[in-house]
């Protein structure tokens, strides 16, 4: 498994869920339906103090998995080509950043 952390572009639906994404230049489709976690984050190590009535964001990160296809493949392509991806919000800012690459699923090169 790839983890590191990269900026992607997300549409959600109404209810807030991942609906598609732009990465590396292309268009990924949400295929499967995905799943919302939250971990803590060590902001300690990360902020020199805890601001006054900050709580969400600051102490757990909201993580999506979602499994996404290349937007206008041909169907048998379409199979091939699953990748599981690990997503988190910024509470704040609204950003997106791509965290991990699942690597049974990355795509086969040629």
């Amino acid at each position: 498994m790839g983890m590191f952390s990269e900026g992607v572009d997300v549409v959600c639906t109404p209810a807030g869920q991942p609906s598609a994404l732009t990465w590396a230049g292309r268009q990924y489709m949400v295929c499967a339906e995905p799943v919302r976690w939250f971990e803590r984050r060590q902001w300690w190590a990360e902020e020199t103090r805890a601001p006054l009535g900050t709580g969400p964001g600051l102490v757990d990160h909201e993580i999506w998995r979602v499994q996404v296809r290349l937007a206008g493949a041909k169907e048998e392509q379409q199979q091939n080509e699953i990748l599981t991806l690990d997503l988190t919000r910024n509470i704040g800012s609204g950003r997106w950043r791509l965290l991990r690459i699942h690597d049974a699923l990355k795509p086969k090169s040629a």
